[in-house]
């Protein structure tokens, strides 16, 4: 791919970074869900926010589960969150064990408050996460660095690329969901499809950056194309631009953005010169939209916003760094923020969103 999908170019390539290390103390990354909905107060399901102290988001489950005597398939939860962090996210469970809730707290984990909802908490009910991330150890120039680098991000988007923790060690996930798009004699099949769609995923996530990267090398971050597909912010529909004044202008005005290909069986379709530029960025990986067709629905496609606007953006000098506090929207990623921020190598623990 001409764009390297585990490390695309960055919209701050020509600002020096601040450096630092991420992630020294679990204190270090707080993250905290913002819910796509309160609970209503009434219903069969327990609504717990819970914290929870450098736990995986998988052993936090089961952990969760056993305290409640409950299989871990009967927890809620709206997304998986980081290990080597402290969250605080909403869990659903069955009203019925409300008499163990006392048993939640310890091993890593605080119940914060309960409330009481009609349906299950399932995967994507969220809005988004609030970070508040400690870079230790900056460089001596990270205060006069700073404010350029936070300008240009909170003036201009933040491209919404996938994470390399998307890819796998190494981008190992990456290769094996090609070689399945590719039809590779002899490739590695997943058995289960939990992982087939894990290394699909990769796969469409990989292509959503090369797609991205080549916008923004080519300086068309922030220009609609004829035919582009603009999605409304920050939910709504989508459509296919036709009216280029009047969508530059909508999008100037923050009422639309761009929305890059997912690419799958269905994949809501561009037009013209987008259509040219998608079309492309799979010609030149080796595949076609009939590479998509052999799997069910593991690869629906669907669209993903270019950018991420981030109005609450800040940063602030304390005793062992500088905190940067911001708010992504669902399915974005905090490493790819830090990434245009610090200019250093993360380590693959570090990149856990």
């Amino acid at each position: 791919m001409p764009v390297n999908p585990l490390a695309p170019p960055l919209l701050t390539a020509n600002l020096p970074g601040i450096g630092g290390r991420i992630r020294q103390f679990p204190e270090d990354f707080e993250v905290e869900e913002i819910p796509a909905y309160e609970p209503s107060g009434t219903g069969d399901y327990l609504y717990l926010w819970i914290e929870k102290r450098e736990l995986g988001a998988e052993y936090f489950v089961r952990q969760l589960a056993h305290k409640l005597d409950l299989p871990p398939g009967e927890v809620g939860t709206a997304g998986l969150k980081d290990r080597h962090a402290v969250t605080r996210q909403m869990v659903s469970v069955p009203a019925r064990v409300e008499s163990l809730l006392e048993r939640i707290d310890g091993d890593g984990m605080k119940l914060l408050k309960i409330d009481r909802h009609g349906n299950k908490l399932k995967t994507g009910h969220l809005h988004g996460n609030r970070f508040r991330i400690l870079v230790r150890e900056p460089v001596p120039e990270a205060a006069e660095r700073l404010p350029l680098l936070l300008e240009r991000l909170k003036a201009q988007g933040l491209p919404n690329y996938y994470g390399p923790q998307r890819f796998g060690h190494n981008g190992e996930t990456l290769r094996i969901g090609l070689d399945l798009l590719h039809q590779t004699p002899g490739a590695k099949v997943p058995r289960s499809p939990f992982m087939r769609k894990l290394t699909l995923s990769a796969a469409q996530s990989a292509l959503f950056n090369d797609y991205l990267g080549r916008r923004l090398t080519d300086g068309l971050l922030r220009q609609v194309l004829p035919g582009d597909v603009m999605a409304k912010r920050p939910f709504g529909g989508m459509f296919v631009a036709e009216d280029l004044p009047t969508e530059q202008r909508r999008f100037e005005a923050g009422e639309t953005v761009p929305a890059g290909p997912i690419f799958g069986r269905k994949t809501f379709r561009a037009a013209g010169l987008a259509a040219e530029r998608e079309a492309a960025v799979l010609a030149e990986a080796g595949l076609t939209p009939a590479s998509f067709a052999g799997f069910g629905k593991l690869v629906q496609g669907t669209r993903r916003h270019n950018l991420v606007f981030l109005d609450d953006l800040a940063a602030v000098a304390e005793t062992d760094g500088i905190r940067l506090t911001f708010t992504l929207p669902a399915g974005s990623y905090a490493t790819v923020l830090l990434q245009e921020i610090m200019k250093t190598q993360l380590a693959d623990s570090d990149a856990t969103d």
